[in-house]
């Protein structure tokens, strides 16, 4: 199924290319920044019927914006960035169906168990989803944290699937190599994570046609969701209608629910 996104940055809904945010200005590629506020984007959503899209803040300066989302469509929408034991349960109490935590999780390119455990004590694993973002390391995917820039040791195969997948509702994985570019999709990850993954997972990074919906749920064994950014008109972009996504969600989930 789709799963829409608001990307903040600097308090504005932007689509960047996932690899250019390394803290530093020159480094930054933006593809698209929007005249409108967050809310005209969590009001669509609402509209339309789509649940479980994502609210992430790239940095400091986006926490008013992203309240002014969940705001706008109370218990519809995720929240991440920044996320952490002290402020998860005001993010849900600001609206958000859950929280999306992964920099805090992780010391010194470690997963702490503890921390994960308190996170998911105190709010529930409900309604906690585990942001693995990755990169391609070798043969092999590695979670990567701060803003996709530091990789970790944690890698994506079937056992820690399985292990996190006892401490969360679900997983956001951003393909962080092809984020932005509209290149196409990850297939190899998305294909892991449709045999691995242990609970509903939303995969982003490369969407540029309508097509990919669908292929993406068949690739993914009808698992997996997508979020398509950057080819979105409402984005900027050109290749796909956001109407049309919406109306293809819709057959999707009419011909799931006959089945």
């Amino acid at each position: 199924m789709f799963r829409p996104c608001i990307d903040l940055h600097e308090g504005k809904v932007k689509q960047i290319v996932g690899a250019s945010l390394t803290g530093q200005p020159a480094d930054l590629r933006t593809n698209f920044v929007s005249a409108r506020p967050s809310r005209w984007f969590a009001e669509l959503y609402r509209r339309d019927g789509l649940r479980g899209g994502h609210v992430i803040m790239l940095g400091p300066g986006n926490e008013a914006a992203a309240r002014e989302a969940l705001a706008a469509y109370p218990g519809g929408l995720q929240a991440g960035g920044g996320i952490q034991l002290e402020n998860a349960a005001a993010w849900l109490e600001a609206g958000a169906s859950h929280v999306i935590v992964t920099s805090w999780i992780f010391r010194d390119g470690h997963l702490d168990w503890e921390r994960l455990q308190a996170l998911a004590a105190a709010i529930g694993p409900s309604r906690l989803v585990l942001d693995l973002s990755c990169r391609k390391k070798g043969a092999d995917y590695f979670v990567v944290t701060d803003r996709w820039q530091k990789f970790t040791d944690l890698k994506i195969e079937p056992d820690t699937l399985g292990r996190l997948g006892q401490w969360c509702d679900e997983f956001l994985v951003h393909a962080a190599d092809v984020e932005g570019l509209c290149r196409g999709i990850d297939w190899e990850l998305v294909g892991h994570l449709g045999r691995w993954s242990p609970r509903p997972a939303t995969y982003a990074g490369g969407a540029n046609a309508l097509r990919d919906l669908e292929d993406v749920a068949r690739a993914g064994g009808g698992r997996i969701n997508l979020t398509i950014g950057s080819a979105l008109d409402i984005f900027g972009g050109s290749l796909v209608r956001y109407e049309d996504v919406v109306a293809l969600n819709r057959k999707l989930e009419n011909e799931r629910e006959s089945r």
